[in-house]
């Protein structure tokens, strides 16, 4: 499915401006422009989207007041990226040449701390107010701690609880963030805005859990990145701790996914084993849940859109 596809008009109507409005907001420098700019082609945009969506799931939010929120959710999204291919020396990210690739890690550093910064500056400069401020505080904290509970444990099989823990800090906090704030800015009655924020941490679940399936099993024209690249880095994902769990050459994987090396001999072990229909099943569960979270209260238009975007997170091959 294409993700587009699962954006309703009161989402996608918004989008041009959100390109236009994410150049704007690098334009200020020729050189931070010619950096940052390759960072923001592809991508698929799904953080904006659903605060956009959830910002008009009563009534129409003006658009003059969502969109630099928007676009700082983005900012930040692609910062992390930034200070992540960092950290796991990536050459590619979504098929184009990574800043740490192209300027070296010093220079990497600064692009991603510019569009951290930059993103809060755009906060402020719009008064949303403390709940808001907190709450992109908190979701910048997580991710800093979800990244270093990971480089803490590189090549170390983790418990299926240690698993979530880290996918919940990297990713589903982030989802649940974006459809908290599109809740708080549409002044959402506090149960409202608490279905809609487990909503998006269920989808961020999903979404994790099938990206590491993709990272074994994705096509790489497809994905932009090289396959078995987590487990190369050291990441043990959960394709990996199920096969642990069931392969009768369980002692050979372990092996192999405590070293980094050999990656095709892992995948050829995990995808003898239950390991993908085991993920896709844990992922389909979580997306059953985002769907029993949303409010009864939403636009129609607004509720069928968010089905559509939890369908497309399962259906994905990228």
């Amino acid at each position: 499915m294409n993700f587009m596809a699962a954006l309703n008009e009161v989402a996608s109507k918004n989008l041009c401006v959100l390109e236009e409005q994410i150049r704007e907001s690098i334009s200020e420098d020729t050189f931070i422009f010619e950096a940052c700019a390759p960072l923001f082609k592809g991508g698929k945009r799904l953080r904006p989207m659903l605060f956009l969506l959830c910002a008009n799931s009563k009534n129409d939010f003006p658009q003059k007041k969502s969109m630099p929120l928007a676009v700082a959710l983005e900012l930040i999204h692609t910062a992390s990226l930034v200070h992540d291919d960092i950290i796991d020396s990536s050459k590619k990210r979504r098929g184009v040449e990574t800043s740490n690739s192209k300027y070296g890690a010093q220079i990497a550093v600064l692009i991603g701390d510019y569009l951290f910064a930059k993103a809060f500056q755009l906060v402020a400069e719009n008064n949303y107010g403390a709940e808001v401020s907190s709450t992109l505080s908190k979701l910048v904290k997580n991710l800093c701690v979800g990244e270093i509970m990971q480089d803490r444990s590189l090549y170390e099989v983790p418990t299926l609880g240690e698993y979530y823990t880290r996918i919940n800090l990297k990713t589903a906090i982030f989802l649940s963030s974006c459809c908290r704030l599109g809740a708080i800015v549409s002044e959402m009655d506090k149960r409202e805005v608490e279905n809609l924020t487990a909503y998006g941490t269920n989808l961020g679940l999903a979404f994790q859990i099938i990206d590491d399936l993709l990272d074994f099993f994705g096509d790489e024209k497809i994905t932009g990145k090289p396959r078995g690249g987590d487990l190369k880095s050291g990441v043990i994902t959960l394709p990996v701790i199920r096969a642990l769990e069931v392969s009768d050459e369980a002692p050979t994987l372990r092996k192999i996914v405590t070293s980094g090396k050999d990656v095709d001999a892992a995948i050829k072990i995990i995808q003898a084993t239950d390991a993908v229909d085991y993920c896709r099943t844990r992922a389909e569960a979580h997306i059953e849940s985002a769907r029993v979270n949303l409010p009864l209260t939403l636009k129609t238009s607004v509720a069928l859109a968010l089905e559509q975007v939890a369908d497309f997170i399962v259906d994905r091959t990228r």
